[in-house]
């Protein structure tokens, strides 16, 4: 046995290293030959260090045993040996295929005609290797070796690829709500570009959750995507973490330190809660969008970046700008493309949705069997929902966590959510109560219609004000009314808010 052969024998396996080798070669290796004697000679080597080796004539017979193969339940293979000159479909051909349809497999190029051009185009196509024939057996050995490493490692990063998509593609975005098609619409619209967008909604909407969906679906999705909030850092520290610092640039810079946009090149930044940015880190963000290039805090050296920003607020720029708190120039220069998220009250027929998706998830990371109650459901639509879809996930993952039944009761949700419910219908108690005892008072009064229906408006009005602890635009929506109308209603009987 030699030292190359050592290594891919799966049988007969004595030591740890052996059997770390030989589970990792479960799949199979697929020889593609016109020559049959060459094709069964090759398999006859590789099938005596115990691989699962199957052969095919040429490469349309190769192409339906590969998808064959890819169907579930069958086994897939990792490893493609292909002649280049056959008949019906040559080994360009085949390679393009494989490229495109089996990713994770690794080809190996074997030909009687070794033209470096053909080697180029071969290693071009995706082959990890191209020997000449006749094939010496070790040097097939080793190149084959090489090539299952590669394999390991292309199926390691689809898996992953696989699971990021699942967890912040638009797969894990729910709503059937028209505005949230119109944010899927915008994200595949936008994701091929390098363009930068801007991302709006209150807290809690799932800005970040976009962000890595505009991510996910650009070909920068294998690149690095890195978060960054201008919130959630002190003042004095956040240029140092948005761009980073050399050594000795400040009391403490003990080492040079890559800032988040080093640490995104590749790949997309998502800044969230812009609006908090100070006006220093503005001007220096603008100049990072315009020319890609900033110097670390205490450099003088320039650095060049190729980074995709994503950036999110809660609070409307337009305003910030008109205030001067925002740089208007940097405004319209991120406000590109902008995603408005709606907040949850606004698309009441996704709760049922989403509640039903965080259902799934944390019963399934915490092994249980729960399900909702209708009279729940009914109340998870019934509430304002200041907190957005965050506030609904964090009620669920609750009663998912305190019940102690298959099926989750009201009695498990949130006392935020229970104790609105009654204060909501307490209002329309006495909302009732107030309207017939105007009614009442008021019937006999000689007065126009419009006059002697104002008191009743405007008790309704306050009852509902105070159900919904003065969200307006929850109150507009549970009157049925614009909020531009709810809004000069209020002004015209001077409702104010308690203190």
């Amino acid at each position: 046995m030699t030292e190359i052969d050592s290594p891919l024998k799966l049988t007969n396996v004595v030591d740890d290293s052996s059997t770390e080798v030989s589970s990792k070669h479960h799949a199979r290796i697929l020889i593609v030959d016109d020559d049959p004697i060459v094709a069964e000679s090759l398999a006859e080597m590789l099938a005596g260090d115990g691989y699962d080796v199957a052969t095919a004539c040429d490469g349309v017979e190769a192409a339906n045993l590969l998808e064959q193969a890819a169907q579930p339940g069958a086994c897939p293979f990792g490893l493609l040996i292909t002649d280049m000159n056959m008949p019906r479909c040559n080994g360009f051909e085949l390679l393009k295929n494989v490229r495109k349809a089996h990713p994770s497999i690794v080809p190996i190029v074997i030909t009687g005609f070794g033209k470096i051009e053909s080697a180029v185009e071969a290693v071009k196509l995706g082959a990890a290797d191209y020997l000449t024939k006749p094939v010496i057996d070790d040097e097939l050995r080793l190149s084959v070796n090489k090539a299952f490493n590669q394999h390991i490692l292309l199926a390691e990063n689809n898996t992953l690829k696989t699971q990021l998509s699942q967890r912040f593609g638009m797969g894990n975005l729910v709503g059937a709500d028209y505005r949230m098609q119109k944010v899927y619409d915008l994200i595949e619209a936008v994701a091929e570009s390098k363009t930068t967008v801007l991302i709006t909604g209150q807290s809690g909407t799932g800005k970040s959750m976009v962000g890595h969906a505009v991510h996910a679906a650009s070909p920068r999705a294998t690149g690095p995507f890195v978060t960054f909030s201008c919130g959630s850092i002190p003042e004095t520290l956040l240029e140092s973490e948005l761009f980073g610092h050399v050594k000795g640039a400040f009391t403490g810079a003990d080492y040079d330190k890559p800032g988040k946009i080093l640490s995104a090149n590749g790949g997309t930044l998502f800044i969230d809660e812009i609006n908090s940015a100070t006006p220093a880190l503005q001007l220096k963000l603008l100049r990072v969008l315009q020319e890609k290039a900033f110097e670390p805090v205490g450099a003088t050296e320039t650095v060049h970046v190729d980074v995709r920003f994503v950036l999110a607020t809660n609070q409307p720029l337009d305003k910030l700008v008109e205030q001067g708190l925002f740089r208007e120039d940097l405004y319209y220069r991120i406000n590109v493309v902008n995603i408005q998220l709606p907040n949850l009250s606004d698309r009441v027929r996704d709760i049922p949705l989403l509640a039903e998706h965080f259902l799934a998830r944390y019963c399934g990371e915490m092994k249980r069997e729960r399900r909702f109650s209708e009279n729940v459901i009914e109340t998870l639509q019934h509430y304002g929902w200041p907190g957005n879809v965050r506030e609904l996930e964090n009620a669920v993952e609750r009663a998912v966590v305190l019940s102690r039944k298959p099926v989750i009761e009201k009695s498990d949700l949130p006392d935020t959510i229970l104790n609105a419910q009654q204060t909501s219908m307490n209002a329309i108690g006495v909302a009732d109560q107030t309207v017939q005892g105007v009614c009442e008072a008021t019937a006999w009064l000689p007065m126009p219609l419009s006059e002697a229906l104002q008191e009743p408006e405007k008790q309704i009005l306050l009852a509902a004000l105070e159900a919904n602890q003065w969200n307006r635009q929850e109150t507009a929506k549970q009157l049925d009314i614009n909020r531009t109308t709810l809004y000069k209603k209020i002004k015209f009987y001077n409702l104010d808010q308690p203190a």
